[in-house]
């Protein structure tokens, strides 16, 4: 059967069906004269006595300019195109067998007369419309036609709709980028490309039979490649591959779904495709009674949905419940399953591609979970195949980043089969495994179930898998988050995790060192942990790292050094590697969590250093940095940088420093706070600040003394003891506690001077005998 100069056999009639199939079956020859010799010995012996001459078809140079587009996948990697540009856009001639006539000595060459215009926009434009007014006039039977309603400008250029802005609220770090108009250059384009096109031009010319073997010859070639890709879209193939979707043959249906699930991996076609209207016709063929079909529009649709603009229009159209619906058959069991079984197992599976792409949306997964997807997939979670697990973990793991999601994969005892899978041979399904504990174990009784099913040994082998880096950063990940529980670490340090986590902490990208040092900040809470840290080389790694500007990796690094800092022995490497000043240098860091973070870590070193006091005056402009801070609206910062202010005030030249810097006042203005953690860290700092010259008077003058008071109706433990130690240093001056006395002071104090707490009650009992004492000063002053 000929395929535009290629030749192959086809199936043929089927008895059972009584029907054509146009499936190939033989190998594919170049030209009639070759099938028929590889073929028919007769046909050989009577070549052999005829005299032909054979002329070659003009090769075309292959010439790509390389070009980069905007639109970045899921993954985040940009792909690249290679723009073809119309020239020489000439139709081969066709001459593959011609005899040859001894008077002639000259070969036929083919007409160069589209020289003339189609190099120019206006001749490619000219040239499109002449074949939509061809593809019009030719018969039809029993398909539709392509619609010409676009404009031929448009073909071969994607237009970006403006966004409907109601619908980019859940959306907004997904924004839609115009993809980038690449100019085009003349150059001469593969025979593959010309080919294709004539192909289309066939589907738009012929009747049924003709449409389904152009389709299955369309197939023959290598629709990945971008050239064939391009080719399809160009001619407005994508038009006439859309429109066969809507018509009544299957056949149709199906081999334009093949071509499309194919070509649709290119970002400019996925595009077009949206643009074109087939998301909506994919949607209705989820509704067919044909597996095929569902299986194919499903996976398309999965291709097409990896942008905002078409993830919104297949939730508009009811696609996310026919999705659903599609997860909702018997598929798991056996992993030998019947034909018929098989067949449902792969339309499962398809749907669960599809709602992959689709739940990178955050109301998609809020679509996903009103259509009852969650139990579906907890069930197929369950499926031998591994296959059919990668899309339905994939599902989970995005699905994962939100709340109401992790409860339910707790709930449905999802974890299990989480941790079971972390043990199979696909590298993929164990890195979504990863990804999803890594999302879920922010829940303690999560972390918990997690080691309960044994997931904690198998995360740890997992580290030894450094060259996959995803898998990596996903295991890292999860191990990060297991870790915030003390069981989970214990584990950890058994399975000589900790270790391994150390060497990890060179030569490895951003996105792996942000949860390694998560990891090892969370170690380093135990005391056995900081020391291996410290015999395995990790800390001038760590302080290493704080001359990054990644904001989560400063932020985790921070936290590690500032842990491993409460052991002297880890301080004096610290000291020496210049540690304090890189973490003084990030309170500079525009980002809030950063100068928090750095804060924190500041409070072990200036308690732990030998010389605190004056490592601390060595940094030059430090100190003002420290106080100016304490403007910040941000809660964790002013907290943490009260904390530091307790440390620093230690030292009494410090305390004169900060004090002349205008400490006080500021503290003052932070009294009138509800925020517990400030109010515990701010009553310490300010009982600190007390033992220098006039503070406790500019404290009663700053009107600070009164919110104290009411830091005592608080309900935690630790705001009472810093509060009452404050009090009881602002008791030395008279006027503040008349101001205490007033605001009823006493009455609470005496109730906590009973405290357990020894410090409490040393200093509740402080404070109420200085305003005692001034009680009776007054009175025998008044009296005599």
């Amino acid at each position: 059967m000929p395929s535009l100069n290629r030749w192959n056999i086809h199936q043929g009639r089927e008895k059972e069906r009584d029907e054509l199939n146009y499936e190939r079956k033989s190998d594919i020859s170049k030209d009639l004269v070759t099938f028929l010799r590889e073929r028919s010995a007769a046909f050989v012996e009577n070549m052999a006595k005829q005299e032909y001459t054979f002329f070659d078809e003009p090769k075309h140079e292959k010439h790509y300019q390389h070009m980069e587009a905007v639109e970045t996948d899921e993954y985040g990697q940009p792909q690249k195109f290679y723009d073809y540009s119309e020239k020489n856009a000439f139709e081969k001639p066709k001459s593959p067998l011609v005899k040859s006539k001894h008077t002639d000595s000259k070969k036929l060459e083919p007409s160069l007369k589209w020289k003339s215009t189609s190099g120019s926009q206006v001749g490619k434009a000219a040239k499109r419309e002449k074949e939509e007014k061809e593809s019009k006039a030719a018969p039809s039977e029993g398909k539709k036609k392509a619609s010409t309603a676009s404009s031929p400008s448009s073909k071969g250029k994607v237009s970006v709709k403006v966004e409907d802005i109601s619908e980019s609220s859940s959306e907004s770090e997904e924004d839609e980028e115009e993809p980038e108009r690449h100019q085009e250059i003349n150059t001469d384009l593969p025979s593959e490309y010309w080919q294709i096109q004539k192909l289309v031009k066939y589907i738009k010319a012929g009747n049924q039979t003709a449409t389904v073997i152009a389709l299955c010859s369309m197939r023959d070639f290598n629709l990945c490649q971008e050239t064939c890709q391009l080719a399809i879209r160009d001619v407005g193939g994508l038009e006439v591959l859309i429109n066969l979707l809507d018509t009544e043959e299957i056949k149709c249906k199906i081999g334009s779904l093949k071509i499309l699930k194919e070509i649709s991996q290119n970002a400019q076609i996925r595009r077009t495709i949206a643009d074109l209207g087939g998301l909506q016709i994919m949607v209705k063929i989820l509704d067919s009674l044909d597996k095929d079909l569902k299986c194919l529009a499903a996976e398309t649709i999965a291709n097409v949905a990896r942008f905002k603009r078409a993830r919104r229009t297949v939730r508009q159209h009811g696609g996310i419940k026919k999705l659903v619906g599609l997860l909702g058959r018997r598929t798991t069991g056996s992993a030998h399953a019947t034909p018929l079984q098989g067949k449902d197992i792969e339309v499962a599976r398809c749907g669960a591609l599809a709602l992959w792409s689709c739940s990178k949306s955050a109301r998609n997964k809020d679509a996903i979970r009103k259509a009852g997807g969650i139990p579906l997939l907890a069930q197929l979670l369950k499926s031998p195949h591994s296959n059919m697990l990668i899309p339905v973990v994939g599902t989970l793991q995005e699905c994962a980043s939100e709340p109401s999601y992790r409860l339910a994969i707790k709930n449905e005892k999802m974890i299990e089969s989480l941790v079971k899978n972390l043990n199979s041979d696909n590298e993929e399904l164990q890195m979504h495994c990863a990804s999803a504990i890594f999302k879920c174990a922010e829940d303690q009784e999560t972390r918990d179930l997690v080691r309960q099913h044994g997931g904690l040994k198998p995360l740890a082998a997992l580290l030894a898998n450094s060259e996959n880096k995803e898998l990596l950063a996903a295991v890292t990940g999860a191990i990060w988050k297991c870790a915030i529980s003390k069981e989970n670490v214990t584990k950890f340090r058994e399975y000589r995790a900790i270790e391994t986590l150390v060497g990890l902490l060179t030569d490895q990208p951003e996105e792996v060192l942000v949860n390694v040092v998560g990891a090892l900040g969370e170690c380093c809470q135990e005391q056995a942990n900081r020391s291996i840290i410290r015999r395995c080389g990790g800390i001038p790694s760590l302080v290493a790292l704080l001359t990054g500007t990644n904001q989560a990796l400063l932020v985790n690094v921070t936290k590690a050094v500032g842990a491993c800092a409460t052991e002297p022995e880890n301080m004096v490497i610290i000291d020496r590697l210049d540690g304090v000043r890189l973490l003084w240098s990030l309170l500079k860091n525009p980002h809030a969590d950063v100068q928090a973070s750095a804060a924190w870590a500041l409070c072990p070193c200036i308690e732990n250093a030998k010389d605190a006091g004056e490592m601390v005056r060595s940094f030059v402009g430090g100190l003002e940095l420290i106080v100016n801070l304490l403007k910040s609206d941000n809660k964790e910062v002013l907290a943490s940088v009260c904390a530091a202010i307790t440390n620093i005030a230690k030292d009494e030249e410090n305390l004169a420093v900060i004090t002349d810097h205008g400490v006080v006042p500021l503290l003052s203005k932070l009294a009138n706070t509800n925020n517990d953690k400030l109010r515990c860290h701010l009553a310490d700092a300010i009982s600190r600040c007390c033992m220098w010259g006039n503070n406790r008077v500019a404290f009663g003058v700053t009107k600070a003394v009164a919110p104290l008071v009411r830091y005592l109706k608080s309900s935690d433990p630790a705001v009472h003891r810093a509060t009452a130690q404050a009090l009881y240093q602002l008791s030395e001056d008279p006027n503040n506690c008349i101001t205490m006395h007033e605001n009823g002071v006493v009455k609470l104090l005496l109730g906590m001077a009973g405290s357990t707490d020894e410090t409490l009650q040393e200093a509740a009992a402080g404070c109420v005998a200085n305003i005692r004492r001034l009680a009776l000063a007054t009175e025998k002053a008044k009296y005599g």
